[in-house]
């Protein structure tokens, strides 16, 4: 079993800049394209038991976010954070890795060496 996983979106400089020092590091690692396969609620909620951030900071507030004519105001909590990225995966934060027991958001991508070994 994979000691990490990395939630990935490979169209990401950031989650390819992670993986690449995941597989220099000679990582055991799982590889999770959230894009292809989305998250399940119990997995975002999971995510943001790990994750030190706000909810509202797992939410990509970009251009794809303003295209949609979304509040930011209205993502703060956890519930509506898991149902909007329920629906919309793509604004997800990324890349995520976890250990099971903690996760971040590696941004910059080297700040997944705060999870290995």
């Amino acid at each position: 079993m994979a000691s990490l996983v990395l939630y990935h979106n490979p169209g990401c400089s950031k989650s390819r800049g992670a993986l690449d020092i995941l597989q220099e590091d000679g990582a055991n690692f799982e590889i999770v394209e959230y894009l292809t396969t989305p998250l399940d609620r119990a997995t975002l909620e999971n995510l943001l038991d790990l994750l030190p951030n706000t909810p509202a900071e797992l939410v990509r507030k970009d251009k794809h976010f303003e295209e949609l004519g979304l509040d930011p105001g209205a993502y703060e909590s956890r519930e509506s954070v898991v149902a909007l990225l329920i629906e919309h995966p793509k604004l997800m934060q990324r890349p995520i890795v976890s250990n099971g027991r903690r996760a971040l958001i590696a941004r910059p991508s080297d700040a997944v060496r705060d999870l290995l070994p």
